[in-house]
């Protein structure tokens, strides 16, 4: 693994959204090599400030949905990701399927930890 790795997740309204930051959060307290990228700020960085750190270390995406905006959000200031996680993608192969955008039931910790797994098995491959 690289010295270190950013994650940056998905910020949207969904519950796929919500997956992606709470299994962000969880990598990042478990992993001291993570850091996590704020993607309202990058959106919001119209002055290419935050530029520099975002290229200093490989960015693995975790989308939330099917429009890709992290990665989108990305391309649109340079940056290059070196991994992409879809998270409807991953938990369709699990058969799992979160449905509150804004809290957590036990299907929701569920689908966090499955893409959590995906994140640590990028983080190690």
């Amino acid at each position: 693994m690289a010295e270190k790795i950013a994650l940056a997740s998905c910020n949207g309204m969904s519950a796929n959204g919500l997956v992606s930051r709470v299994a962000v959060g969880d990598c990042k307290k478990e992993n001291p090599n993570v850091i996590s990228i704020c993607m309202g700020s990058t959106s919001a960085d119209t002055e290419g400030k935050n530029d520099e750190m975002l290229k200093k270390f490989p960015i693995i995406a975790i989308n939330g949905c099917d429009n890709g905006c992290v990665n989108k959000i990305l391309s649109n200031r340079g940056i290059e990701v070196s991994k992409t996680i879809g998270v409807g993608d991953v938990l369709k192969e699990h058969k799992a399927f979160a449905t509150d955008p804004f809290r957590l039931d036990s299907e929701g910790e569920r689908c966090v930890e499955i893409i959590k797994n995906k994140i640590n098995e990028e983080l190690e491959g």
